[in-house]
């Protein structure tokens, strides 16, 4: 990964707003880097800058984190609705 690529993902996850979410093929998009839903995965297991990575989800609202039941725990305490290991949008 280029130091632009994890600059301009990290700076979109850490754009969305407590309470909401985005797909990974969402921030990818929203980055400048579509089709990199992927790579926005491996970046956000690994990295060790500071983000709100449990606000990043699958396209069907799964968590896919690799601690679901944290994330399902901090996306709850942020107004998110969660079931069934999937965020429930629009609720």
């Amino acid at each position: 990964m280029t130091p632009a690529f994890e600059d301009a993902v990290l700076g979109v996850v850490r754009s969305i707003p407590p309470g909401h979410v985005m797909s990974y093929g969402d921030v990818a998009d929203e980055a400048g880097f579509p089709r990199a839903a992927r790579a926005v995965g491996t970046l956000l297991r690994t990295t060790t800058e500071e983000c709100p990575w449990w606000r990043v989800i699958g396209w069907d609202g799964r968590l896919r984190a690799p601690d679901p039941d944290r994330q399902m725990a901090l996306l709850t305490g942020e107004g998110v609705a969660v079931a069934g290991g999937r965020a429930i949008l629009g609720a």
